[in-house]
C-alpha cells in the first residue's frame, strides 16, 4: 500500500491551562439551570421529583428569586447529567469556582492515563485504533492507522486532525469506502447523539460541514436505516489489496473527574472477517 502516512502530532495538547475559568458568560445561573432542564426535555415536576426538592425551589432557582448553594447547582447538574465541562460554567455563573480541570494528555499530572491509552492502542495492533477528544480530534494513534491512509488530501492530515472529517471529506476516505452511505449515515447519527447530550456548538457545526459534503452516488436511505438497526455497522473500506472490513468499539474512562478525561474516548476497529485480519497481519509486516 506504499508508505505509510505521517500524521503530524502525538497527544496534542488540549488546553495551556491547568485549571481553565469556563468562558465568561452574563446569563444566570437559574437560566441556565432551566436551558438544560428543557433540553432533557424535563417538566420542573420531573426534575424536581428526581432532585428531591420541591417545584416551588427549583422555580425559584430558575427564575432567580432563590440563589443555588454550591451544592444544589451540583446536585442539579448531576440530575441532569449536565458534561464536566458545562458544570464548571453553572458554577462560575453562580459565583463558585470551577470544580473540574482540563489539562492536556502531556500533562505530567495524567501520565497514568497517557500510560493506558498508549497501552491500549499498542496491544491493539495490528488492528487499527485511535484516541479522540470531545470534537473528533486525533489525540493518537496506532501504528496501523497511518497504514490505511493512503491517497488522502494532506491537508486532512495536518493537526489537528478531524476522524469524522477525515472519514467523509471527499479528499479523505470518503471514496475508498465501499459503504459510504451507511457509514456517513452511522457517524452522524453517533454525532447528533453527541450533540444532544452536550448541546455543543463547534459538534453543531462540524454536524453542517459534514451534511453539506456530496452525497454519496446512489444513497440509499432506506438501506442505511436498515443497517444502523444491526449490533454493529461495518466500515468497508477499498485497498489494493481488496476490501477490508471493520466493526468498531468506543471505549471511555469510567469515573473520570477530569474534563479530558471525561472527554477522551479510545475508537477500536475490529477484522470482520478472517480475509481482513489475513490482511491487516500481512500490512503490519511488510
Amino acid at each position: 500500500m506504499g508508505n505509510p502516512v505521517l500524521l503530524r502530532y502525538r497527544f496534542r495538547t488540549m488546553s495551556p491551562h491547568a485549571h481553565p475559568a469556563p468562558a465568561p458568560s452574563s446569563r444566570p445561573v437559574g437560566e441556565l439551570i432551566r436551558e438544560w432542564r428543557q433540553h432533557r426535555r424535563l417538566s420542573q415536576l420531573d426534575l424536581a421529583m428526581q432532585a428531591d426538592i420541591s417545584t416551588r425551589h427549583l422555580s425559584y432557582v430558575e427564575t432567580g428569586r432563590a440563589t443555588p448553594s454550591r451544592a444544589m447547582v451540583m446536585h442539579l447538574a448531576e440530575r441532569l447529567s449536565v458534561p464536566l465541562r458545562e458544570r464548571n460554567v453553572l458554577l462560575a455563573a453562580a459565583g463558585f469556582a470551577p470544580m473540574y480541570r482540563e489539562r492536556s494528555l502531556a500533562d505530567p499530572a495524567l501520565e497514568a492515563a497517557r500510560h493506558t491509552v498508549e497501552l491500549v492502542l499498542k496491544a491493539h495492533e495490528p488492528w487499527p485504533a485511535l484516541a479522540v477528544d470531545r470534537h473528533w480530534t486525533i489525540l493518537s494513534h496506532n501504528a496501523t492507522v497511518p497504514l490505511l491512509l493512503q491517497d488522502v488530501d494532506a491537508a486532512l492530515l495536518q493537526g489537528p486532525v478531524n476522524a469524522l472529517r477525515l472519514s467523509l471529506h471527499p479528499g479523505g476516505l470518503a471514496p475508498r469506502i465501499a459503504n459510504l452511505a451507511t457509514w456517513r449515515a452511522h457517524l452522524l447519527h453517533r454525532l447528533g447523539q453527541q450533540i444532544e447530550a452536550t448541546s455543543d456548538p463547534v459538534l453543531v457545526a462540524l454536524r453542517d460541514e459534514l451534511q453539506a459534503y456530496p452525497a454519496p452516488h446512489g444513497d440509499d436511505g432506506a438501506a442505511a436505516s436498515h443497517e444502523l438497526n444491526a449490533i454493529a455497522v461495518p466500515l468497508q473500506l477499498h485497498t489494493p489489496g481488496g476490501v477490508l472490513s471493520f466493526i468498531s468499539t468506543t471505549t471511555v474512562f469510567g469515573s473520570p473527574v477530569d474534563i479530558t478525561l471525561a472527554e477522551l474516548a479510545l475508537e477500536t476497529f475490529f477484522p470482520a472477517d478472517t480475509a481482513t485480519a489475513e490482511a491487516l497481519r500481512q500490512l503490519a509486516t511488510a
